[in-house]
């Protein structure tokens, strides 16, 4: 974490001060209480405050979190990322079962994650590390905090789209192939 910029939480907005409420007060710290969250889904994904009451977040409003804590301090250079990847039994080995399943050999997901000067960051869980997805990137774009909900759905599920239509040996239709992911996501979770 030490080649991500550091510095100082000011009281400057409601995730600032959220964050200071619970004792946080250096970027960097505030990036290791996200990781150490436990993943989960959160009851209201508009809410990014939701995170400190429910104690928990996904890779979309952990680091949404930190984005919005960056721009609440006027720190313009910490970028939000989606990135669509090849989600496979090699950077997610408990959704092997269902690849084979299938017969696919991976599925495309949107993974959300933080770049800072070419490098990029996952404070997912613990553990986390980009060397699980960054190799495997097909599609990336910033985004802001606002934008990793629907938008991110919609991006997903286009891109999931033209990938079915670019292969043609995939015969599933789009809505198996989400059905499948959802089943890689429960993989994950369990």
């Amino acid at each position: 974490m030490n080649k991500i910029k550091d510095f100082t939480i000011q009281p400057l907005g409601m995730i600032s001060q959220a964050f200071l409420d619970n004792g946080i007060h250096t970027f960097h710290d505030a990036c290791s209480f996200i990781q150490n969250l436990p993943y989960n889904r959160n009851s209201d994904k508009e809410n990014l405050t939701i995170i400190f009451t429910e104690k928990c977040g996904t890779c979309s409003s952990k680091h949404a979190v930190l984005k919005q804590l960056c721009t609440e301090q006027t720190i313009e250079d910490i970028k939000l990322m989606i990135g669509i990847f090849k989600m496979n039994a090699i950077n997610s080995p408990p959704i092997l079962k269902t690849l084979e399943h299938y017969k696919l050999k991976y599925i495309p997901e949107a993974h959300t994650y933080l770049k800072f000067q070419n490098e990029y960051f996952d404070f997912t869980k613990k553990g986390s590390s980009p060397e699980g997805f960054v190799d495997y990137l097909l599609y990336e774009e910033e985004i802001l905090p606002n934008q990793i909900n629907q938008y991110k759905i919609e991006l997903h599920q286009v891109y999931l789209k033209k990938w079915l239509n670019d292969k043609p040996d995939v015969r599933l239709s789009f809505d198996e192939i989400w059905r499948i992911r959802e089943k890689c996501i429960l993989d994950l979770s369990n």
